[in-house]
């Protein structure tokens, strides 16, 4: 059961009976804290194989009140695949893929925005707003719909056309903007107190890397609940990072696995790499990425507002930062689709990318397991792969 939120930098706890934001003494982002004894744990766990195939199959470690009704399209569960061909190019023994394609909206999205939604409309936001690279306006813009919510969107004007057809098909209001997500962020941050939104910006509020945590508890349970050695992430804001290496840690206090961990690897695009610039620097928060540019929207954050956790959760887990070029990403999405007959977004191919250079380098072993993410749909990203002239030509 939700018992408090607690900011992930200073500690300060704050109720979760009010609609919050970010931690009122030095403004880092709050996360949700919850109590379970022993035996209610014990009984959870027991009972999450025959529940529903999503991710309320967890609701007890989900913020959302016992006697609220869900607000869902079907969020969750989304298939831990095996990857024989491209664990064979690899040389790896053990290779899936999480493939969030198969989510509502296409994305990975629709797991935080489910469960930030409810919480939302629950304590009583009358109208919702968000910045987005795309996937988040589209899943916002969904569950805003099926939550009867006014929902108002900022994108950069080169979003994929896909995203912004989408939030406009479901009645959101939205506003292209001449700049980057940050540029969207600050239009938000300038008008939601006139304006009346309720900003649900990547880890402004606590509730959307709840959903995202569901990953973790996903990962374990597909794999008998034993973890993987290795998590290949692609990284913008790093919501879901985080909130998997949250899970994982409530997870082991109540009991369900021990406490090996995954090494996280933050993968971004060489055109926006502020995670992996702090990281090789040895610094906890990262700088603004100046000019940041890649062709995977998801990836191209000049800055996370919780950069100092993915750089956390990195180091402890013994992990590591990759960047790849947008070539090597549309290459290895390319790879993705001959070999393993799944049509993954960019940010799915950078993925693949970086093992293959952690592969090269010896930085992963053929003994160990890995899963890669898929965060979305590549059919929202037809720009990237039409423009690519050599599609057609390459051969795997």
């Amino acid at each position: 059961m939700l018992h408090h939120l607690e900011c992930a930098f200073c500690g300060k706890t704050h109720p979760w009976q009010q609609l919050q934001s970010v931690c009122t003494e030095c403004g880092r982002p709050l996360l949700a804290r919850y109590e379970t004894s022993a035996d209610e744990a014990e009984r959870f766990k027991a009972s999450v194989p025959g529940r529903s195939a999503s991710l309320w199959r967890y609701r007890e470690m989900l913020p959302l009140p016992a006697d609220q009704k869900i607000l869902t399209l079907g969020e969750g569960w989304t298939p831990l695949l095996t990857a024989p061909s491209l664990a064979a190019r690899s040389g790896l023994n053990r290779l899936w893929i999480k493939d969030e394609s198969q989510n509502p909206t296409g994305s990975f999205k629709a797991r935080g925005m489910a469960v930030a939604v409810a919480m939302a409309k629950y304590l009583g936001a009358k109208k919702l707003a968000v910045p987005s690279a795309g996937n988040a306006a589209g899943a916002l813009a969904a569950y805003a719909a099926r939550a009867g919510l006014p929902a108002y969107l900022f994108m950069p004007k080169d979003t994929p056309q896909a995203n912004t057809i989408e939030c406009q098909t479901m009645g959101a209001h939205v506003t292209l903007i001449d700049g980057l997500i940050t540029d969207c962020g600050r239009e938000v941050a300038l008008r939601k107190e006139k304006e009346g939104w309720f900003d649900l910006s990547t880890l402004k509020e606590p509730y959307r890397i709840e959903g995202k945590k569901t990953l973790g508890y996903e990962i374990a349970e597909q794999l008998d609940w034993k973890l993987p050695g290795v998590i290949i992430y692609p990284t913008g804001g790093g919501t879901g990072l985080i909130g998997m290496w949250k899970a994982f840690s409530e997870m082991t206090e109540m009991g369900w696995i021990n406490t090996d961990r995954p090494r996280m690897v933050a993968v971004q695009a060489a055109g926006c790499q502020p995670i992996v610039s702090a990281f090789v620097a040895n610094q906890r928060f990262a700088e603004e990425h100046c000019n940041a540019a890649t062709k995977a929207a998801g990836l191209r954050v000049p800055k996370a507002i919780a950069d100092f956790l993915i750089l956390d959760a990195i180091r402890a887990s013994h992990g590591t930062a990759v960047a790849v070029s947008d070539e090597e990403m549309l290459e290895a999405a390319r790879e993705i689709g001959h070999l393993e007959g799944i049509f993954v977004a960019p940010e799915g191919g950078a993925c693949y990318a970086a093992l293959r250079k952690l592969r090269a380098n010896g930085q992963i072993q053929p003994e160990e397991s890995v899963v890669l993410f898929n965060t979305g749909s590549g059919l929202k990203y037809l720009e990237c792969f039409t423009s690519d002239q050599r599609t057609q030509r390459q051969t795997f």
